[in-house]
């Protein structure tokens, strides 16, 4: 449901500026632009061991944040972004926990064809890369056992890496929505047999481009 309420304030920010002159714009040498996004974030199990007989999974959730780019060239750019994932430990005896999910990320980004006109606006898909680090905030720590050992597990920082494709579709000429999907690789979230979690997103974005 947030996601759904999110995704539909961007569609109507994005159907606001339809009345706006359309200008011709692209990506070139010097450009930046801004973004804000929202979405779904993809989780994984956790933990390398089972606690108390079941993996806990880092649950499904939404995802919001902000990017800002900045163009070298009219193909390649340097984007900044960072987001938030309200999300949750699931598969727990005892009750789920809240994982609060922050992670800041800088990427290489190739506008594969910067040029690119549809429907007499711009349209300009492209692919990215790069990494980043990511901080995660339980609740509370995960009570359980792991063989026959009582453990209590905490969350844990560690870097992050993701690489992905999107396209940008131009509204006006320095308008525009950006619909972006992202594999992401999360090193660790638990202090205590942890393991890299395979993550994905995918994310509807209003921006403008200066």
């Amino acid at each position: 449901m947030r996601v759904r309420i999110a995704m539909l304030g961007l569609l109507a920010l994005s159907a606001a500026a339809l009345h706006d002159p359309l200008a011709q714009a692209q990506s070139h040498a010097g450009s930046q632009d801004l973004q804000i996004y929202a979405g779904e974030m993809f989780g994984d199990r956790l933990t390398e061991t089972p606690l108390t007989g079941r993996y806990p999974l880092l649950n499904d959730d939404a995802v919001f944040g902000g990017r800002y780019t900045y163009d070298f060239t009219d193909q390649w750019g340097l984007q900044l972004s960072g987001g938030y994932s309200p999300s949750r430990v699931t598969r727990l005896f005892g009750g789920d926990s809240n994982l609060g999910l922050t992670t800041v990320d800088l990427d290489a980004l190739w506008n594969i064809t910067p040029a690119f006109t549809w429907d007499s606006h711009m349209l300009v898909p492209y692919t990215e890369a790069g990494v980043g680090y990511a901080w995660a905030n339980l609740d509370h720590p995960l009570y359980g056992l792991i063989g026959t050992n009582p453990v209590a597990l905490t969350d844990s920082d560690g870097y992050t890496a993701n690489v992905g494709l999107g396209a940008k579709y131009y509204l006006t000429g320095n308008f525009f929505v950006d619909f972006d999907a992202r594999y992401r690789y999360l090193s660790r979230l638990i202090n205590r047999e942890g393991q890299g979690l395979n993550s994905a997103q995918t994310t509807l974005s209003v921006g403008y481009q200066f």
